[in-house]
């Protein structure tokens, strides 16, 4: 699925069909991440500058590894599970160049 077809698809989920694990959340809280950003980033996924399929542990279900965009240097990247709910597994917020860290992937 490339990135267009990503956007499209979490653009269908209402913040309703957002699961966030207590990990993510956590993680969240550390990283003083806002759950509602987070969720508003799901459904408005227009800061979605990149995301890679990962390896699904069930058959029909798709992760991905997303990385959304706020400026040069700020970025959140989020591991998301689909599987009719959208899941999220871990929330982090990193504060360095998010295009040299995509270029490594």
């Amino acid at each position: 699925m490339n990135l267009d077809e990503l956007k499209a698809k979490l653009g269908e989920y209402k913040k309703e069909d957002i699961v966030i694990i207590p990990h993510a959340k956590i993680q969240a809280y550390v990283r003083e991440v806002d759950l509602e950003e987070v969720k508003n980033n799901i459904v408005n996924p227009n800061r979605l500058v990149y995301a890679k399929e990962q390896k699904a542990e069930k058959q029909n279900e798709k992760k991905y590894d997303c990385y959304f965009a706020y400026s040069k240097q700020l970025y959140h990247r989020y591991a998301i599970v689909l599987d009719g709910k959208l899941i999220i597994v871990t929330i982090i917020k990193i504060n360095r160049d998010w295009q040299k860290a995509i270029e490594r992937r």
